[in-house]
């Protein structure tokens, strides 16, 4: 009916003309006829899926709706949507509220988690610190769950430490030799300033001149005042990390010196519960060493050495990893760097959390002491666990000599029994599974989960979220074992 002049089309610059070849339709601006469904664009057996599954059907998050009884108020996230996101993130390495909440955009399994909800960094961060210790519950949830699939064979453990970043910087930690002095330096400043004021009050008083003269035409009397509080406030933080670092060594000293009373009394075979105590006592009044740290960021965290032979600001990681599947039966977070202190009570959470001790537990030379040979000796007359405890650290290269022929000596120390027994053949078969144990796993926290670094401060904080690390690396294990299809004999 109308007379419509043929139109050229137009082509981008620099592309080559059109061949004789048939492309399927592709319209960036196809407008879809009915609304897209998140179920569809999600392959199936995805991660997410089993994730999904998991938090609405499987896990107990009755810990975390209890806490919900304010009925005023706008109404909050539904915490399975939460769950669902830190579970997936955790075990992902998007552990950020600001990454988490750009995913939610941008991430297709994100998006499908949240239901194409997207709450903002503060509502995640704060729902994580809010529920906290009911995270880190998932970790005993997730170990009952590896349980029922039979993943957990309490044959062979393995125990070990890592150096976890805490969120704070080593150029914030102070010594207490250093404290000691910025202290009296900051003291003598406050001493100062004040001197200073009042005389600068007086004058003041005496004739506005003078106070011109001193602030300055638009200057007020309250400057000096206020960079006199900056000063208090700082030697009130001075003063509060000396009194830590006096703390933490005067219960070292007092530990130390009563386990060293109470060995000396079993050798004796005296005992005398007051002269223990006394020795606590006495050693208690013991100075700090000039060089112990405090940081003023986060208060807990101390200076360790990590595997690389850097010294960072840091917490102890512990866990005891199962042999079959390299699942993880206890996770606890410490801040001493030595391991020796953490040989009895890892064990001990270990049989608690899976109701059963291992036929044989392997750990390295960290946890060599006296103490621990001892408690070794001890946990296999009670609990039947053989304990393979290397006595010292191997090169790189080196290779563990083989046992002397012949008996052992009856004067023989626990050290030197222990290194015979690992210098067997036996011996040595069993304890070089230690490190394809417990290694792996570490590994995998640190590079598929982003875990090297911890984001909550304060010992508390710290522990949770090792513990939420350690429940999303066994549900990755249950994931790979038993698949979106093995939940249904769990929820059942």
């Amino acid at each position: 009916m109308f007379e419509i002049e043929p139109v050229e089309v137009k082509r981008a610059p620099g592309r080559a003309a059109a061949v004789d070849k048939t492309f399927r339709t592709f319209d960036p601006h196809q407008v879809l006829l009915l609304p897209p469904s998140l179920d569809d664009w999600l392959p199936e057996g995805h991660l997410a899926r089993f994730v999904a599954d998991l938090v609405d059907e499987v896990l107990d998050l009755s810990p975390i709706l209890a806490d919900y009884t304010e009925k005023r108020g706008y109404p909050p996230y539904d915490p399975r949507l939460m769950v669902r996101l830190l579970i997936y993130g955790y075990t992902t390495g998007v552990r950020s509220s600001r990454a988490i909440e750009r995913k939610c955009s941008d991430d297709v399994a994100f998006r499908f988690l949240a239901a194409d909800q997207a709450p903002d960094f503060r509502s995640i961060a704060r729902f994580r610190r809010r529920h906290l210790d009911a995270l880190a519950d998932l970790f005993t949830q997730s170990l009952h769950l590896a349980t029922k699939l039979g993943m957990v064979k309490m044959g062979r453990v393995a125990l070990d430490g890592t150096k976890l970043e805490a969120n704070a910087s080593k150029h914030k930690a102070m010594s207490y030799g250093r404290l000691v002095d910025k202290e009296e330096q900051v003291e003598a400043e406050i001493a100062a300033l004040e001197a200073k004021a009042a005389a600068l009050l007086a004058d003041a008083e005496a004739t506005d001149e003078a106070e011109d003269a001193t602030f300055g035409v638009d200057g007020k009397d309250m400057d000096l005042p206020a960079e006199l509080d900056r000063r208090e406030k700082r030697l009130a933080r001075l003063q509060a990390a000396r009194a830590q670092i006096e703390a933490e060594a005067a219960d070292k000293a007092r530990r130390h010196a009563e386990d060293k009373e109470r060995r000396r009394r079993q050798r004796t075979g005296t005992s005398d519960q007051q002269a223990v105590i006394d020795a606590g006592e006495a050693a208690a009044k013991a100075r700090p060493k000039p060089k112990a740290q405090a940081n003023f960021t986060d208060p807990d965290s101390r200076i360790m050495k990590n595997s690389d032979g850097a010294y960072i600001q840091a917490y102890n990681a512990q866990a005891v990893v199962d042999e079959a599947h390299q699942v993880i039966t206890a996770a606890d977070v410490m801040t001493n760097a030595s391991d020796a202190l953490n040989y009895t009570t890892m064990l001990d959470q270990s049989a608690q959390n899976t109701g059963r001790h291992p036929k044989q537990a392997h750990v390295d030379a960290g946890y060599c002491s006296e103490t621990n040979l001892e408690a070794a000796q001890e946990r296999q007359l009670a609990c039947g666990t053989d304990t393979f405890m290397a006595t010292g650290r191997l090169g790189h290269d080196e290779q563990v000599q083989p046992a002397p022929r012949g008996r052992i000596p009856k004067n023989a120390t626990l050290k030197e029994r222990m290194a015979r027994k690992l210098r067997t053949k036996p011996g040595r078969k069993a304890y070089s599974r230690r490190k394809a144990i417990v290694e792996p796993v570490f590994g995998q926290i640190m590079t598929c989960q982003n875990g090297r670094q911890l984001f909550l401060r304060g010992e508390d904080g710290a522990r949770g979220e090792w513990r939420l690390l350690a429940a999303c690396h066994n549900l990755r294990k249950i994931f790979r074992h038993a698949g979106t299809s093995g939940l249904a004999a769990l929820a059942g």
